[in-house]
């Protein structure tokens, strides 16, 4: 069987599609005497709703500049934004990035440890948080430079470009191109990585979250901008002259001018015949109230439009409980977002740097994005010691891998004590009857005297313990940290479906198990 290199689009690559004199080269850089101008204009200056609507539906019908440019322009100013987008993009960026070979061969392997190699570079982090630009406009596009000075292919960096230098192909809106003069080109073989980050399903630059906050971000600044008239008009208090009977032009004016220059100089010289007398706008907080209130309230919609939830970004009531519950719906977008720029770089960054070094393979290295599993070491050092003693066997691999240890390089790489070498087998002498009774004082509580049915509470007790006071301690936490009832109601609600009984029901049916054990032994 003939292996050949696939394209993007699953489609064979020819020689005359791959041009490998390109990929060393730079071939979407800014220009501007070109199309493709760093400088970018400003859609977002006088937006209204009518604006707004035809700049997407430009995008729709396949001209995608001003929505790329306003996109842009909203990260600039709206601080809000540009923070809960940049929570999502760095949380991201930041995970652990792991590389399973294709399998054992001493080929894969290979392959696997030189990808582990490129990714110790200083500027990964930076680089993938380029790429994430694509959660906020539903799509990135970031050009690989690949090196092949030294005779191999290596990707010497990856470059953030702009949206606004790239469109999409006419026949189906989705296919990217290059913009450039005259006419639209097709991106080059291997060249390019193309991130798509959808909201929903639909053509990418649909499905983007600005698409979104664009509205949310036009009714805000309309909200900001009556919330500054009214703080101009009502924010001081209105400053009223009056003069005498007989006051001439000339003072009338002079009084007109300090009444004026109060506000800003907040001093004035008068006659003294003449009075100037300052009232307050009475209910004047309660209406900058509302505009804030609208503010908070957009804002709001921003954060569950980029994270999901409100909580790790605004104060709202509800407390721990409340904050802990929806940091869990943010790892459930941050694991997704993993695991859609794994399955990126792998087909647009590793395949093609496997089949530029090596040729095309049957399978390839496998880069993996993911939070290692967090372990409670206590809780699993406190089993194993109470498991393992009574029989059961477990691999010494798998609990390096649950702690995070390393395999030892020999003997004497060993820390803590000598490892003590099992003792003998002794051989087993058959019995008529099992020793039920001995059995269950053996699990329960040598120390426990008295009856049978007290030894079994006590043992009941003895592994119910521990699960009950996790679930007090889970309760007496609610209650210290809730300020209201209506907080110890919300937090109940909240934390009773959370709450860990398999370690209570366990304790349970290992009491019923002792119990119909001490049966079967008195009944023989």
């Amino acid at each position: 069987m003939v292996l050949q290199i696939l394209g993007p689009n699953g489609q064979p690559v020819s020689s005359a599609s791959l041009k490998k004199e390109l990929l060393s080269q730079e071939v979407a850089a800014a220009s501007f005497t070109g199309v493709r101008s760093p400088i970018s204009g400003s859609p977002a200056d006088g937006l209204d709703p009518y604006v707004l609507g035809n700049i997407m539906r430009e995008a729709d019908h396949g001209n995608p500049l001003r929505y790329f440019e306003l996109a842009e322009q909203i990260e600039e100013r709206d601080s809000h934004y540009l923070g809960v987008l940049g929570t999502r993009k760095r949380s991201v960026s930041q995970i652990p990035i792991r590389v399973e070979a294709a399998s054992e061969d001493a080929k894969h392997v290979a392959h696997a440890d030189i990808v582990r190699s490129w990714l110790k570079r200083d500027t990964l982090q930076a680089e993938l948080r380029d790429i994430l630009d694509g959660v906020g406009k539903g799509i990135s596009f970031t050009e690989i430079i690949w090196d092949s000075s030294e005779g191999q292919w290596l990707p010497l960096r990856l470059e953030w470009r702009t949206q606004r230098w790239f469109n999409f192909s006419p026949t189906d809106l989705e296919t990217p191109m290059l913009r450039d003069a005259g006419c639209d080109q097709p991106l080059p073989m291997f060249k390019f990585i193309c991130a798509k980050f959808q909201a929903k399903s639909g053509l990418a630059v649909r499905s983007g979250i600005a698409r979104v906050a664009a509205w949310n971000w036009m009714w805000k600044k309309f909200t900001e901008k009556d919330w500054a008239i009214f703080s101009q008009v009502y924010g001081q208090p209105i400053r009223i002259g009056k003069y005498n009977a007989g006051a001439t032009e000339e003072q009338q004016n002079k009084l007109l001018q300090a009444v004026t220059n109060i506000a800003a100089d907040c001093a004035a010289i008068i006659p003294e015949s003449m009075i100037i007398e300052f009232i307050e706008s009475k209910g004047a907080d309660k209406s900058a109230a509302n505009y804030e209130a609208r503010c908070k309230y957009l804002d709001q919609q921003t954060s569950k439009l980029v994270l999901g939830q409100t909580a790790t970004t605004d104060a709202i009531a509800g407390g721990h409980a409340v904050g802990k519950e929806h940091r869990e719906v943010q790892k459930d977008i941050e694991a997704s977002d993993a695991k859609d720029l794994s399955a990126i770089l792998n087909a647009q960054l590793i395949k093609p740097w496997i089949d530029l070094e090596f040729g095309p393979q049957k399978a390839y290295p496998r880069l993996i994005i993911e939070h290692p599993n967090e372990t409670d070491i206590p809780v699993l050092a406190n089993a194993l010691d109470k498991l393992v003693p009574r029989g059961l066997k477990v691999s010494a691999k798998w609990v390096r891998d649950q702690i995070g240890a390393p395999e030892p390089l020999d003997d004497t790489d060993v820390f803590g004590a000598d490892v003590v070498a099992p003792p003998a087998e002794v051989p087993k002498v058959p019995q008529k009857k099992p020793a039920f009774k001995a059995s269950l004082n053996s699990i329960s509580n040598p120390a426990q005297k008295g009856d049978t049915v007290d030894e079994i509470s006590a043992a009941a007790e003895t592994l119910a313990q521990p699960a009950l006071d996790a679930m007090i301690d889970a309760v007496r936490r609610l209650l210290d940290e809730a300020t209201t009832l209506e907080d110890v109601k919300a937090g109940l609600l909240t934390l009773y479906p959370k709450l860990d009984n398999d370690a209570l029901a366990g304790a349970m049916r290992m009491a019923l198990v002792f119990a119909e054990l001490q049966g079967m032994d008195d009944g023989t």
